[in-house]
């Protein structure tokens, strides 16, 4: 009896495979918008969930956020939350932010609590402003429009070129995607045995059925493309 794919493993969400959640910070996203204070960067610390690091934000009323932090940022900063100046890291809406600046923790809409631009090095341009919408391009190069008052933060998140770095061991990179909650290497399925994949065996690597399933297909077969023909690549010089 064959076992079940890796894949289907990882997705029944087992221990196993589930984030550690002792490892994680509270909930991080912007305060709510009917705060109209400022407050001061107490810390920055690392969050092993997350690309970048978390600045923790002590409101002059006392309350403490946590917000992503820019790139940049440092203890003692001074940042404005709903209504202020234009400093690094600060919380505002952005029909207040004027074109040309770089926003990153973006609401998509009035209030979420921030949900585009969060990961590390991203950020995305302001271009224009209208009456109801602000247009943003994204690190894609495509254009959306929301809000005006949607809030966004001053800079781009902190951590940018983490990838640079390499893992020089791949038991530092299983170690540092138990968090994530990813695979940390993905075996193609015509590598594995009979037992572990429906493409697995043979006297060599090739996948032996046709590549192609069925939308009806039960779920231990339901490898490969999904789509409804086969995809073949094409000839040089010709279809």
């Amino acid at each position: 009896m064959g076992k079940r794919i890796i894949s289907r493993r990882r997705g029944a969400g087992t221990f196993t495979y589930r984030s550690p959640s002792h490892r994680h910070h509270g909930p991080v996203r912007l305060p709510d918008i009917s705060l109209r204070v400022e407050g001061t960067v107490t810390a920055l610390v690392h969050a092993p969930g997350r690309s970048s690091p978390v600045a923790e934000v002590r409101a002059d009323d006392g309350k403490v956020f946590r917000l992503v932090a820019p790139a940049g940022a440092a203890t003692g900063d001074r940042v404005a939350l709903g209504a202020g100046p234009l400093a690094r890291g600060s919380v505002l809406p952005l029909g207040q932010i004027p074109d040309g600046t770089l926003v990153s923790n973006i609401e998509i809409q009035p209030n979420d609590g921030g949900k585009m631009m969060r990961a590390a090095g991203t950020s995305a341009l302001i271009v224009a402003h209208e009456a109801s919408t602000v247009t943003l391009q994204l690190p894609s190069g495509a254009f959306k429009r929301v809000h005006i008052n949607c809030r966004a933060q001053i800079g781009p998140v902190a951590g940018g070129g983490r990838g640079d770095r390499p893992f020089t061991k791949a038991g530092k990179k299983v170690l540092a995607y138990q968090s994530l909650a990813k695979a940390p290497f993905k075996v193609r399925g015509v590598a594995m045995n009979p037992v572990n994949h429906p493409f697995g065996g043979g006297a060599h690597q090739h996948v032996g059925r046709p590549s192609t399933v069925s939308s009806g297909t039960w779920p231990g077969a339901k490898v490969g493309r999904f789509g409804p023909r086969r995809k073949r690549a094409k000839r040089p010089g010709g279809q």
